[in-house]
């Protein structure tokens, strides 16, 4: 199996976004694509802003910051991801929207081009069954913030080849990530035990236990945590928890799983963490990397 050279991501988000750059900073030719060009607009905004941190702390040179923004290009046509060689969807946890926009890769990918979802609680098996590609499909499931975290669980589904799955391991590594392999399981690894705790977060906050800053602040000293649960929510997205509540419990029934009522409340209101400016805290707007 050939190896992968040009990288494509779909879905302009905070996880796109992010994954976008860990592959171009890798050195792939990376192709960042949605049906927004505002969004590819904003990505490209936090993508500059998050290498200009990366100079200022020395971690790359100006000229590293010049190639990766090279290497990364952004587009609201679905076609131009037939040059790529995977392509990794990064859109909202939703089986039918995923379904419909992988029907779509397909029509334009090239048949050995591998598929890979950022899904963290959807079931692998079921996105592949309308992928067109089961056998070249499988679960790459990268940590926010994705720049800087190198964890990805990495999920075969019953279908997926032995070669795919190594292809896309070695891409894995490639990219300076360390994957683990999980199970086709509801959460995999991370979000079986995160998603509830952070659902306990939240009931703390509801019963008036403490203030999020306290709550963050005794996590991260007293567990070890390096961000505090609701500095992490607001970093997710309070529509994403919605949804990563809706999935894994609608898989589980684990109560603790289940949404609590302020997180509805709070998406009503229109504070939905960083990408609003507002969620359990307080942030100038377009500083979504959290780095």
């Amino acid at each position: 199996m050939a190896e992968i050279a040009t990288v494509g991501v779909a879905g302009a988000g905070t996880m796109g976004s992010g994954i976008a750059i860990v592959a171009a900073r890798a050195g792939f030719r990376t192709i960042l694509y949605d049906v927004s060009a505002d969004a590819l607009a904003r990505a490209r905004r936090q993508s500059e802003s998050f290498l200009d941190q990366s100079v200022k702390r020395q971690k790359l040179s100006q000229e590293e910051r010049a190639r990766i923004l090279a290497d990364l290009a952004a587009t609201t046509r679905i076609d131009e991801l037939g040059a790529c060689d995977i392509v990794i969807e990064a859109v909202f946890e939703d089986l039918r929207v995923k379904h419909e926009l992988l029907a779509k890769l397909d029509a334009v990918c090239a048949p050995s081009a591998l598929f890979a979802s950022n899904t963290s609680t959807l079931s692998i098996t079921e996105l592949a069954a309308g992928s067109g590609r089961a056998d070249r499909f499988l679960g790459m499931h990268f940590c926010l913030p994705a720049p800087l975290m190198k964890l990805v669980e990495m999920s075969p589904g019953l279908r997926t080849s032995e070669d795919a799955f190594a292809a896309a391991w070695r891409f894995c590594e490639r990219m300076g990530q360390r994957p683990v392999k999980t199970k086709d399981e509801p959460g995999f690894i991370l979000n079986a035990l995160l998603v509830p705790f952070n659902n306990d977060a939240i009931r703390l906050v509801e019963e008036g236990v403490a203030e999020p800053a306290a709550i963050d602040r005794a996590v991260k000293k007293g567990l070890g945590y390096p961000m505090g649960p609701l500095e992490l929510l607001d970093l997710i997205g309070l529509d994403t928890q919605l949804l990563l509540c809706e999935a894994l419990y609608g898989r589980t029934l684990d109560p603790r799983a289940a949404c609590p009522p302020l997180v509805r409340r709070m998406i009503a209101a229109g504070f939905l963490g960083r990408k609003t400016g507002q969620g359990f805290y307080r942030y100038e707007r377009d500083a979504m990397f959290g780095g």
